[in-house]
């Protein structure tokens, strides 16, 4: 059985009353792409760290290779780490900032020279050697910062949010980027992001963050289509929460309204949570015969360049619905509301 790259063991991290790290544990195999995904103050940067060598764990343990490594210094792990700011030395050229591991890791100049030119190659860079951060984009210092922890060959490349001080498109471009890398070089890494589609995109498998605990891992696919708890679905992409109150007679809003609601089984009484993406909902064509249905108000409409997105109120709930076309009705207008069983999750 091949050693995992990385383990943590029940890692453990306090600031104070405040405990940022939960008895977290994770494995990433060698060559796996691991996202640790959550909002702030979810404990995936303070994982990071811990990894990294950047903050003392309270208790638990680190393992790269097999071998415990959490007693060491940042610089005596076997580890680089990307940062937001790309982290570069303004006073040396490209090629000087990507040689700058090499040489405090004492390889010889003739190998340094090698390795510094394949790393440029590999994030076509390759030209740039005499230029310094000043002259670059934002994209370019990431790329530059990319190389040099490639350069030295880390046993697991972290990545602290990098991309999340570039614009949108330079984020898409750069994201791809990293994926393609990943996919050549199958370098084993921890991506730390609150970017859902980045961890979608690039990774092996996704560890989806809260209060310090991992609630989930697995597959961007498992995780998005099958969330083990209502935090997971609600944070992996959009949806649309109708809460709901269930009585003999009635399915009502929270206000006590009866809503018009057709489920094809209906709720235990009591209270619930029902979700359902805007991309599953359905307002033209067979929603007569899908097996649940709503009969809402259009409140306003949005072009978002792909989509029309349709905002409805039925009672207090709200819901949007994405479409590739208009459908024909104008705000004001009452619209029918059709989705399948297998797109809608029930949290009570």
């Amino acid at each position: 059985m091949q050693t995992a790259a990385l383990e943590l063991q029940n890692v453990v991290r306090t600031f104070g009353p405040v405990v940022a790290v939960d008895h977290v544990s994770l494995s990433v195999a060698q060559g796996e792409f691991v996202t640790l995904l959550g909002p702030s103050g979810s404990g995936k940067t303070s994982t990071l760290r811990l990894i990294g060598g950047f903050e003392e764990l309270n208790s638990g343990a680190i393992r790269i290779g097999g071998q415990r490594i959490d007693h060491l210094p940042p610089y005596q792990r076997d580890t680089a780490t990307i940062f937001q700011s790309g982290a570069l030395f303004p006073h040396k050229t490209v090629a000087e900032n990507v040689a700058y591991g090499l040489r405090m890791r004492k390889v010889p100049k003739d190998e340094i020279t090698r390795r510094v030119a394949e790393a440029l190659d590999v994030v076509r860079l390759k030209g740039f050697e005499q230029r310094y951060p000043a002259q670059l984009s934002g994209g370019q210092k990431q790329r530059v910062a990319l190389a040099r922890s490639l350069a030295v060959r880390p046993a697991i490349l972290l990545f602290d949010e990098p991309l999340s001080a570039l614009d949108l498109s330079l984020r898409l471009q750069l994201r791809a980027e990293i994926k393609r890398l990943h996919d050549e070089l199958k370098f084993s890494a921890v991506y730390v992001t609150h970017d859902q589609g980045e961890a979608m995109a690039m990774s092996s498998r996704v560890a989806v963050m809260n209060a310090g605990r991992i609630e989930q891992i697995g597959p961007p696919e498992t995780v998005f289509h099958a969330p083990s708890s209502e935090f997971v679905y609600t944070f992996i992409g959009e949806s649309c929460c109708l809460p709901l109150r269930v009585t003999p007679n009635s399915i009502e809003d929270r206000s006590g309204e009866a809503i018009a609601l057709t489920l094809s089984e209906r709720p235990a009484e009591g209270e619930c949570r029902i979700y359902v993406r805007p991309s599953r909902l359905r307002l033209t064509g067979d929603v007569a015969s899908l097996p649940n249905r709503l009969t809402a108000r259009i409140h306003f409409i949005e072009f978002l360049g792909d989509v029309y997105r349709y905002h409805m109120k039925a009672g207090t709930l709200e819901l949007a619905a994405d479409t590739s076309d208009p459908v024909g009705r104008a705000v004001g207008d009452m619209i029918g509301i059709g989705w399948r069983n297998e797109d809608m999750r029930l949290f009570r």
